[in-house]
């Protein structure tokens, strides 16, 4: 009988498999980038949302992000009542690399604003933009990127996007999906009016069932207009502050 350790539980080298297609979902529109990052990957974690935005009429649209990092930086830029639509999984575009081979990129996000002005984001790990032929490479980039595309450029180091700012990014989108300009208004005004140290003494102040001032609170942080430690897990004994 052979010992638990010799046991070869590896499953071998395997076959890489195709992207996975998500099919077609009932009143949410299709994904439509220009290609499909939902490999399997040992290092990142793909993400699929479904996601509303003016662009497509109030209406939900399945997307694909390469890890959390980049669908961290689309939730950030959905909280924005300026952002008009989100693209994600751009088609490439050709630079020349450093040994002057020709190359090509594609960014992360395009994201446009209602007056349509049009920003594109490379997102990117610190260790990685701390690198020298990388910031090259975001140079040649940049200067091959044509007007057409974008109307301007931006590195984002997705470090800055911990685990406890991805969860509250999720919750305060989720909470800002349910939108209530009269809760929203009435527990700002109860901000600028009481004393409060915590997220739970706010509550305590208002005249409203806990969850929906919970969820109120979410929403102006989201804003901007209540501030709390966004790397934290934002919960009743949270410190909250007017912005």
């Amino acid at each position: 009988m052979a010992n638990q350790q010799d046991w070869d539980t590896s499953l071998g080298e395997q076959k890489k498999q195709p992207a996975l297609r998500v099919g077609p979902i009932f009143g949410v529109l299709p994904y439509d980038g220009y290609r499909n990052p939902l490999t399997r990957s040992s290092t990142t974690s793909r993400v699929s949302m479904a996601i509303a935005t003016p662009a497509t009429g109030g209406q939900r649209k399945v997307y694909h992000f390469d890890g959390q990092r980049e669908m961290a930086v689309a939730l950030e830029a959905l909280l924005s009542p300026e952002l008009y639509k989100l693209e994600v999984q751009l088609p490439p575009i050709p630079y020349r690399g450093r040994n002057g081979k020709l190359r090509s990129h594609s960014f992360d996000l395009r994201i446009t604003f209602r007056d349509g002005f049009r920003r594109a984001v490379f997102v990117r790990n610190g260790r990685s933009l701390a690198r020298p032929e990388t910031q090259a490479e975001i140079a040649a980039i940049f200067e091959a990127t044509p007007k057409s595309f974008a109307d301007d450029k931006v590195v984002v180091n997705g470090d800055q996007y911990t685990r406890g700012y991805r969860d509250n990014l999720l919750r305060v989108w989720e909470a800002s999906k349910a939108a209530d300009p009269d809760v929203d208004a009435y527990v700002l005004d109860r901000a600028r009016s009481t004393t409060f140290w915590l997220m739970k003494d706010l509550i305590a102040c208002c005249d409203l069932p806990s969850g929906k001032t919970f969820d109120a609170i979410l929403r102006l942080i989201g804003q901007g207009l209540l501030g709390a430690n966004w790397h934290a897990v934002i919960w009743p004994h949270s410190r909250i502050w007017l912005a």
